[in-house]
């Protein structure tokens, strides 16, 4: 292999690339675009879920009751209504997501020492969300029947406030979330994002930049020059690998900036594993290029080839190890993952070499592997 002859054939791309101005853009404002529209889109945050109250008792202890939920961060209070068939408008048109009704004679009831029921109607639409709300209130409503037993013991026992504190909840759980004690979903969704979008936006780049020549009859140059296989392969490769790794310096700045997200690791094993990642990115674009003769098809090949296991199977969505076992190897044979564990490791957890060098070594593995076949698969004849 001819070093000079390929960074002509680079110096070519380069300038192609440049004259084609909506390829450039796309080269540079798609990625940036998917990110913040995914980033800022792809939250798993429950906070803020808008509701009402139904208060069929109108007495001081139903009021301390709602007053749990309306001052939580996690609720966001709308008012109170009359009676349920006030709130059915409000549900459908999604402008609270959740009512809470307490029955008549609710203070009544507790006072005499029995049960009552109140009612939460949660919008089931969002399965995940209204499990979640769920959770909230029965923690509200656990916290709230504590609080009545606590009250009706120190009257009836004497016993001080922390004396049955610690003769109801002899046992405390004490809650530590380590990486991200925060428990921002952006910060763990927006750096995932990374893994995702240099998989999808170099392959893609890669593919249209090869199939264009199919498409334009300049490939035919290179079929009748001296250019080897390796060559020309390489030298299509080069300049999309920097582009890519330009948009991937740009993706982390507005991970830093926009979405907050704080970096603890080792900034030479990110760069490593990010040049190498994306090389491996294109090197996918470029085997996808080696089967296909039209753009349209390259660039639909290279979006769900890469997006679907990108999703599906890096982890992002789901931890690996709570997969199928098929789902498993199938996520074993995709860069997603090892790159999301680099990511996340050297964002969130502090990680650096010593943890993480079996994953860089798997994404070089890659992208030598992705190189041959696509040197291997690149014909220099017209197919017949």
């Amino acid at each position: 292999m001819q070093v000079s002859k390929v960074l002509t054939l680079a110096h070519k791309e380069v300038l192609e690339i440049w004259r084609d101005k909506l390829y450039l853009v796309m080269a540079f404002v798609f990625p940036f675009m998917l990110m913040n529209v995914l980033g800022f889109g792809l939250s798993f945050d429950v906070e803020h879920m808008p509701f009402a109250v139904v208060d069929y008792d109108q007495s001081q202890l139903s009021r301390e009751y709602s007053h749990k939920l309306m001052d939580s961060r996690y609720f966001d209070y709308q008012g109170h209504l009359a009676q349920e068939q006030d709130a059915d408008a409000l549900l459908k048109q999604g402008k609270i997501r959740f009512l809470l009704v307490i029955p008549p004679e609710f203070s009544k009831r507790l006072l005499q020492g029995q049960a009552t029921a109140v009612q939460a109607q949660i919008d089931g639409m969002f399965t995940y969300r209204a499990n979640v709300v769920k959770g909230y209130i029965a923690a509200i409503n656990g916290s709230f029947n504590q609080q009545l037993l606590q009250t009706w013991l120190a009257k009836k026992q004497g016993i001080s406030a922390q004396q049955l504190q610690a003769l109801l909840s002899p046992v405390t759980l004490k809650t530590r979330y380590l990486y991200n004690n925060e428990l921002k979903s952006i910060w763990s969704t927006g750096s995932g994002m990374l893994m995702l979008i240099m998989l999808m936006a170099p392959a893609m780049l890669t593919a249209l930049g090869v199939v264009r020549e199919k498409e334009l009859g300049s490939i035919y140059n290179i079929y009748a020059s001296t250019l080897s296989k390796s060559e020309y392969i390489t030298g299509k490769l080069l300049p999309y690998v920097a582009i890519s790794f330009i948009n991937l310096l740009i993706l982390t700045w507005a991970v830093l900036v926009f979405f907050d997200t704080p970096f603890k690791g080792s900034l030479s094993l990110y760069l490593v594993s990010g040049l190498l990642y994306v090389t491996s990115a294109a090197g996918i674009g470029l085997l996808i290029s080696t089967f296909v003769s039209s753009q349209a098809a390259a660039a639909l090949i290279a979006m769900l080839g890469t997006m679907i296991p990108g999703m599906m199977y890096s982890g992002l969505l789901m931890p690996i190890s709570s997969m199928s076992g098929d789902a498993q190897i199938q996520a074993h044979l995709f860069p997603g993952m090892y790159e999301l564990q680099l990511v996340w490791g050297t964002f969130l957890k502090g990680q650096g070499w010593p943890e993480l060098w079996s994953n860089v070594l798997v994404l070089a593995a890659y992208a030598l592997g992705l190189w041959l076949l696509a040197v291997w698969r690149f014909k220099k004849r017209v197919a017949s």
